[in-house]
């Protein structure tokens, strides 16, 4: 089995904390270069991971003939740029959610990868946890009944004001950030009780609220409706305690699920009137299975496991959040 061939644009915190550490623990992926603009960071890289090659530029990364697939993890107002460029450069790429600003930059990254012939995903690790194929699999037991309302919630204090998540030049902001994972999750519940393909399944109305400081939303919620009747609560925020929870509620029971976006073991819990049932979630990686999963869908010329039609409509639902939401 050939190594898939890994390169990295810029050491952002999320990539030398998650999924470089991850490429190594991966089988059929092989972590071999580093582009910088930071000399300290390249020489952390180094000492890190024992990368020998290091680059200043993204440019002389993405010409580097042996890489194979590119993750980018840059700023997301740099996300359709160099996505883009890889592609051209004849690179896969897994790029960090949220996989672009609006559906229009997403709608180019998808055409040009599809026109250079390169595989594509947004890095929405949570998709490859044992807790989510126990959600999926409590959904197609039916024992919840006619799925009514999905709540879900990612928020944490942010303490970092030198941040790029509250700069709203670089694509700051909450919804952006944490709440990209609540709107993918209500999507993902939606086509899954309606047993269509994933990213099928749109809201026919959105509304929601926002406090923004300096432009970057810091507190966001939304509220989805779909034609059959379905209703999903999406929420995010950086200025309160860490509160990452969803439920799935039906009319003839309740699925509650604790650190819906992690990996770490715990429990579902299943309530049909007055039964509470719990559900043993064991301990995943899911940045390593994210890895397994694209390295392998390059190697063996297949689509990943979670579709490009996700991220797209992932985009136009979040345009459609901020556009309630004005300017302001």
């Amino acid at each position: 089995m050939r190594a898939i061939r890994w390169g990295v644009l810029g050491y952002a915190r999320i990539a030398r904390q998650s999924l470089m550490p991850a490429i190594g623990r991966a089988s059929g992926a092989q972590l071999i270069a580093l582009a910088s603009r930071d000399p300290a960071k390249l020489a952390a890289a180094r000492s890190e991971f024992g990368i020998e090659r290091l680059y200043s530029r993204y440019e002389d990364l993405l010409a580097d003939p042996e890489i194979d697939a590119i993750y980018n993890p840059l700023p997301n107002s740099l996300h359709q740029e160099w996505t883009i460029r890889a592609a051209e450069a004849g690179k896969h790429v897994l790029c960090e959610k949220p996989l672009a600003l609006n559906l229009t930059q997403a709608r180019a990254m998808v055409d040009v990868c599809q026109r250079r012939g390169v595989k594509l995903m947004e890095a929405f690790m949570y998709r490859y946890t044992e807790r989510t194929r126990l959600v999926l699999d409590t959904i197609d037991r039916g024992v919840l009944g006619n799925v009514m309302f999905v709540e879900s919630s990612f928020r944490f204090l942010l303490n970092r004001p030198e941040s790029i998540k509250l700069h709203s030049e670089l694509g700051g902001g909450s919804l952006y950030d944490v709440g990209c994972y609540p709107v993918n999750f209500s999507g993902m519940i939606a086509d899954r009780c309606a047993g269509v393909k994933p990213g099928t399944r749109r809201p026919e109305a959105v509304a929601a609220r926002a406090t923004r400081v300096h432009g970057v939303d810091q507190i966001f919620s939304g509220v989805l409706h779909y034609a059959d009747g379905l209703m999903a609560s999406v929420n995010c925020g950086f200025n309160a305690h860490k509160r990452v929870f969803s439920e799935v509620i039906g009319t003839e029971g309740v699925l509650e699920i604790p650190d819906t976006f992690f990996d770490n073991p715990g429990v579902l819990t299943l309530t049909r009137g007055e039964h509470r049932e719990e559900i043993p979630v064991p301990l995943s990686d899911r940045y390593r299975s994210e890895v397994e999963d694209f390295s392998g869908a390059i190697r063996d010329d297949r689509e990943p496991a979670f579709a490009l039609a996700e991220s797209l409509r992932n985009a136009e639902v979040i345009d459609q959040l901020l556009q309630t939401i004005g300017a302001g």
